[in-house]
């Protein structure tokens, strides 16, 4: 995207109909016009975005407390509970597990 250097608009790709027929990135604003006499390619690679734990990462899971549920996955007797809230105050609070199977740790949240 190229963008006017008098008003900051989008520059639009628009054929010239002037003596040598070219094309232009033309304003819709105002009268800039710029002629293109090649074509020009610019690639820009963005950066991807760090993502933030919602469930406060490991440290979150230090001091929860337990409670008899079966784990979906292996099918454990016990798993540590916390409760966030994630929707608005008048809504109920999302209940979060975790297996204490080491080898399991599957997470899942109330239904």
């Amino acid at each position: 995207m190229h963008f006017c250097p008098s008003c900051s608009n989008l520059l639009l790709v628009e054929p010239f109909a002037g003596q040598n027929s070219e094309t232009c990135l033309v304003c819709q604003t105002c009268p800039y016009m710029y002629p293109i006499s090649k074509p020009f390619v610019s690639r820009t690679i963005l950066k991807s975005k760090e993502v933030d734990d919602v469930l406060g990462g490991e440290e979150a899971w230090a001091n929860v407390d337990s409670i008899e549920v079966v784990c979906p996955k292996c099918q454990h007797d016990r798993a540590y509970f916390m409760q966030i809230q994630l929707r608005s105050a008048d809504e109920p609070m999302t209940v979060f597990f975790r297996c204490c199977n080491k080898k399991c740790n599957h997470n899942w949240k109330e239904n």
